[in-house]
């Protein structure tokens, strides 16, 4: 396989009707594989989430991230763009799933896809993708440090958002969850519950916890980031994905 790609911008048509941007990047060569999709975390549409989106392509899929602050501020910088989002109350749940949607039916639709279709998030995203696992035909879920999957806001949290517990018993795809220690959203009792939930409904999942880190250990460009936690989380993420994204029975 080679390790050539390219990536551009691409217009989605979300459920609500409204155009969606989003980025995609793909391998070279016209061989099948299956597709990702990539929710950015809540600081935006930025670089480091597009970076991703590459490595994804790199390792061998078809991988697209829409951009969630499309309608509230189309081709605003991204610090810009969140800071409106989160000034309205974030993101909302339907249109969240509406939007992943349409970026999943994109995949499946390429000439290239095996139809196997998975999702990863990091931050805010991490929740949006159990979100999108329960409300969506999905092969494999990856939540990256999702706050309040499980556990209530606390009073006064500016985004309008609840847990996912009663969502939980229709996820219907295996999940893996990457969490750090030092972590308060989610806290280790929040990931412990999630855990004990997941095992009570028998969903298939599996949770990593690094004791060296807190938020946001994938993200490069900040403080919080942890080389050790995020290469093993790559590398655990690579083989979840290239176990379950091997395609669908026609």
């Amino acid at each position: 396989m080679s390790d050539s790609l390219s990536a551009t911008t691409i217009f989605l048509t979300g459920a609500d009707g409204a155009e969606v941007e989003a980025y995609l990047a793909r391998p070279d060569g016209e061989h099948t594989r299956g597709g990702v999709v990539v929710i950015h975390h809540m600081p935006g549409y930025d670089r480091a989430t597009k970076e991703m989106v590459r490595r994804f392509a790199e390792l061998g899929y078809d991988a697209i991230c829409p951009n969630l602050y499309s309608r509230e501020a189309p081709g605003a910088d991204p610090s810009d763009a969140a800071a409106t989002a989160r000034a309205q109350g974030g993101v909302p749940d339907d249109r969240l799933v509406g939007d992943v949607g349409a970026a999943t039916a994109y995949l499946r639709a390429l000439p290239t896809s095996n139809g196997s279709v998975g999702v990863v998030g990091h931050c805010s995203g991490g929740r949006q993708a159990v979100l999108a696992g329960c409300r969506l035909d999905l092969d494999a879920v990856v939540d990256c440090y999702g706050a309040f999957v499980t556990g209530e806001p606390p009073a006064g949290y500016p985004l309008k958002v609840t847990n996912l517990v009663d969502q939980l018993p229709s996820l219907g795809a295996p999940l893996l969850g990457l969490f750090g220690a030092e972590d308060k959203t989610p806290s280790p009792d929040h990931v412990a519950e999630l855990d004990r939930r997941l095992a009570e409904l028998g969903k298939p999942h599996e949770f990593h916890t690094y004791d060296d880190a807190g938020h946001a250990f994938f993200a490069t460009d900040r403080p919080s980031y942890r080389v050790t936690a995020a290469n093993d989380g790559w590398e655990r993420i690579a083989s979840f994905f290239g176990s379950h994204l091997t395609g669908r029975e026609s």
